[in-house]
């Protein structure tokens, strides 16, 4: 799976085809390809290993070209990172196509197809498909009615397209479990996994439903939903700009980027979880083989990854996992003493972080079962260089404060856990409410986004400041970090985060009537004690900034607060960051200080 794009139109569709793969290369790949009918009614199908330039260097003769195609970039997953696993796939000279998502009775579809004859060329869940269509296509079915046939056998999540050369004036494409979209224009067509790969040659779209199945011609798109019922499916104006590098309607990158927040979660959710489980394949061919064998987890990150690092540790040893998580420079220079079985995993941003990146070659003689990566850029050096990635899908973030890269990471630490999970006991039932906890997280972000206008009449009793104090307990602890290092990065006001049960130990020397103090209080085991060492800021005079579940009781005096809705315990770490990012980006605005590119920082530190 990864990214998908299409087109049928009366000109030559591979250059649309191949800016659509580039522009879906952030989403983590390790193979590509392209099916084009040609003038003289036939499929010619490319494909490579590694990245869409290795792919585009095959098409430089310009000897593929027709108006009708589709092409994919794929992240291993059944099968090695191989030519012939790489997308689209065929049977014969009949069908080509490309697939998002996991059949999860592909073993059994492949076992009776090859009891009828055909043969697999593949290791891939995705051949069956290409074989069942060929299999009707014989039969004397359309391609349209075989496709509605065939994927009623398949059990599991898909985006699928399909082109049949002696069926050249449409394309069919189906979605169930992963997102497609259908590009509007004039006399021609395109569909993808992603808006993004089309808005170089349209801003109109169709986004399908689970369980819809359309076909596309160069005059029209027919839409059948799940009970083969036509229906209409609005069309919509994207809003984004066909170049990444534009702020839109925002002032700034960086609150472009917070705002974006519920897409790209849910966009690092896609293909990975489906009707209450964990598609655990998703992870790659490596992954699984690698969590039988974990039996203690060592992080390695800097910054901002190594906040969501710490959230992780609360999370792995909840379901019983040993964790140590440390700040890659400093890794680097002690002697660490290695537990049995344990699996090496770093996060970043940008994969090309210096320290981490030498902490991950030193630990490959150091005698880990092997290394996963959690990254945000496919082609970074991290990502080469891990046994397993796992991409967070954020997208390009150009502001130099992270945040849609932090709640990313989180939510795909929040993955590998639950796989881990799994492997010690975690019942189905548990498993479907993390799943659908993660499923309700990119609306409860929407609804935490809504509090920006209330947070920046909050900031005003920041702009006079010059320190601010972060107080958290458990996994808000580490949330409580991240939230000061965005104010003191953006803002330049001195900021530091403490357990709160810390206080009485140092900092609470600090606290008087100057001093605001912001604190995170979600309805959990830990809260009575929270409110607690809050009545002791209180009693020094601190200014107390809360933001809150809505059933929370707060007996206290001079305070603001602001309430979330709804939150579920799991994922409520990745909610409540929402308004600390918020709280940062509004006290910055009012402090005038360069939001987007706050000085003496990069946004990727790639020396040591």
């Amino acid at each position: 799976m990864c990214g998908i794009v299409g087109a049928i139109a009366e000109r030559n569709v591979v250059p649309v085809l191949m800016e659509g793969l580039r522009r879906l290369e952030y989403r983590g790949y390790d193979s590509a390809g392209i099916a084009i009918r040609n003038p003289g009614a036939a499929l010619q199908r490319i494909r490579s290993v590694g990245k869409v330039a290795e792919l585009e260097h095959l098409l430089d003769g310009g000897t593929v070209d027709g108006p009708l195609g589709i092409a994919h970039t794929r992240w291993a997953t059944h099968g090695m990172p191989a030519e012939r696993n790489a997308h689209p796939h065929m049977s014969g000279e009949q069908v080509a196509i490309v697939h998002n998502g996991i059949i999860e009775n592909h073993a059994e579809l492949r076992a009776d197809l090859t009891s009828r004859g055909f043969a697999f060329s593949s290791e891939t869940d995705t051949e069956v498909i290409a074989h069942l269509l060929a299999d009707l296509l014989k039969q004397g079915q359309d391609t349209l009615t075989a496709t509605r046939n065939a994927i009623a056998r398949l059990v599991g999540a898909y985006a699928l397209a399909v082109i049949n050369p002696d069926d050249p004036d449409r394309m069919v494409v189906a979605r169930a479990g992963s997102p497609l979209v259908i590009g509007i224009g004039v006399g021609e067509h395109f569909i993808a996994s992603d808006v993004f790969a089309l808005l170089p040659v349209t801003q109109q779209f169709i986004f399908l439903d689970e369980g819809d199945i359309a076909e596309i011609r160069r005059d029209g798109v027919s839409v059948w939903d799940a009970d083969g019922q036509a229906v209409q499916r609005e069309v919509r104006t994207s809003e984004l700009s066909a170049s990444n590098a534009e702020k839109g309607p925002y002032r700034h990158y960086m609150l472009k980027e917070v705002f974006e927040q519920p897409a790209v979660i849910a966009e690092t959710l896609e293909g990975r979880i489906h009707k209450g489980k964990l598609l655990e394949q998703s992870f790659g061919h490596v992954a699984q083989a690698l969590f039988d064998r974990t039996q203690a987890v060592q992080i390695i990150a800097c910054g901002t990854s190594y906040h969501a690092g710490m959230v992780a540790r609360y999370w792995l040893e909840e379901i019983g996992v040993p964790c140590q998580i440390e700040v890659a420079s400093e890794f680097r220079y002690r002697q660490s003493v290695v537990p049995p079985d344990t699996l090496f995993v770093t996060i970043s941003q940008s994969g090309e972080t210096a320290d981490t990146l030498a902490a991950l070659r030193a630990a490959k003689q150091a005698g880990y079962i092997g290394s996963l990566v959690v990254c945000n850029v496919p082609e970074s050096s991290l990502v080469r260089e891990s046994d397993v990635a796992l991409m967070t899908r954020a997208g390009p973030e150009i502001g130099v404060a992270s945040t849609k890269a932090f709640t990313t990471q989180l939510v795909a630490l929040r993955l590998m856990t639950l796989a881990l999970g799994k492997r010690r006991g975690l019942t189905p039932e548990v498993e479907r409410q993390w799943v659908e906890e993660l499923e309700a997280l990119p609306r409860q972000v929407e609804v935490a986004l809504q509090l920006s206008d209330a947070i920046e009449q909050m900031a005003q009793s920041f702009s006079d400041k010059h320190n601010a104090l972060f107080l958290g307990r458990g996994t808000f602890y580490p949330i409580a970090l991240e939230g000061a290092l965005k104010l003191k990065e953006i803002s330049y006001i001195h900021a530091e985060a403490y357990p709160a049960g810390e206080l009485k130990h140092g900092p609470l020397a600090l606290v008087d009537e100057r001093m605001p103090v912001v604190c995170a209080l979600p309805d959990d085991p830990l809260l009575e004690k929270v409110l607690s060492n809050l009545q002791e800021v209180r009693a020094r005079g601190g200014e107390l900034f809360l933001f809150s579940d809505q059933t929370v009781q707060i007996a206290l005096d001079r305070y603001q607060n602001l309430t979330l809705d709804d939150i579920n315990p799991g994922t409520a770490p990745i909610v409540y960051t929402i308004p600390l990012q918020l709280l940062s980006y509004h006290v910055a605005v009012l402090k005038g200080t360069d939001v987007d590119q706050p000085r003496n920082l990069a946004k990727s530190v790639t020396v040591e």
